[in-house]
């Protein structure tokens, strides 16, 4: 496993969409690999593959320690309530700002052995979920922050 370089804001590949994974190959399990320690290193709940530079939908969640998820081509199908919390993000550092964002929501991806699966996720994970989504659409919280934070 590796450490990878978590790009920063101004860098214009946070701004692109991300393909989708065709197919699960050792390649991508090594992307996920490196991205759960690369995550774990910055001290972070969520990571995206194009915060370190790979155009693929693919996010890793670990805002409980020791769950780690997984996710290859996330979709959130379902969003209901809504929060407003503080976020940040390892590739805009040292900003916070609160969010608006859904309370519970339902994401159905593809896990590493390509099993489609879903996850109810609220409060924190609602939100990093929704981050990390984001993330994959070119949008970074900066562009959904409500308030700026010290």
């Amino acid at each position: 496993m590796a450490i990878l370089n978590i790009i920063k804001e101004g860098d214009p590949l946070l701004r692109k969409h991300s393909r989708a994974v065709e197919e699960i190959t050792p390649r991508i399990t090594t992307l996920l690999d490196d991205m759960v320690e690369t995550m774990r290193k910055a001290n972070g709940c969520g990571l995206a593959a194009v915060q370190v530079g790979v155009l693929r939908r693919v996010v890793v969640i670990e805002v409980e320690e020791g769950t780690v998820y997984e996710m290859i081509n996330p979709e959130i199908v379902f969003r209901a309530g809504v929060q407003e919390e503080q976020e940040g993000c390892l590739s805009v550092p040292e900003k916070w700002g609160i969010t608006r964002r859904p309370a519970r929501v339902t994401v159905r991806f593809t896990n590493r052995e390509g099993t489609l699966c879903e996850l109810r996720g609220e409060g924190l994970l609602a939100r990093a979920i929704c981050h990390e989504v984001d993330h994959l659409d070119g949008k970074l919280f900066t562009d959904v922050v409500i308030r700026y934070e010290d």
